[in-house]
């Protein structure tokens, strides 16, 4: 009886160890990439194009330790909270068909 339990207890000290190895080789340095990676998206600065959590999308116009203002098209100027600001907004450029691929379509 008093094997069986030693045998038990190595199982689980082993399961803690990988557990463990897994922990501080994979998911730290992955969560922490990730972290960075966010941190690295919510970083504007003056003149470019910003995304809030709300979605509301503007330019930046000025930015403290406290408020982001964003301007939108329409010229409305709102303050935001640097938390507030979700992404840098690159909008997705479509390539123009050329004349080329515009004939063979019609074809």
């Amino acid at each position: 009886m008093f094997a069986a339990s030693s045998g038990s207890s190595t199982i689980l000290i082993v399961y803690v160890v990988v557990f463990g190895g897994l922990y501080f080789f994979y998911l730290r340095p992955r969560s922490r990439k990730q972290k960075a990676a966010r941190q690295q998206t919510k970083k504007v600065e003056v003149g470019e194009r910003a995304q809030t959590i709300g979605g509301f999308v503007g330019t930046v116009v000025s930015q403290t330790d406290e408020f982001v203002t964003l301007r939108s098209a329409s010229g409305v100027e709102l303050d935001f909270i640097p938390s507030a600001i979700a992404r840098r907004f690159d909008p997705v450029v479509v390539p123009e068909s050329t004349d080329d691929d515009a004939q063979e379509g019609d074809k």
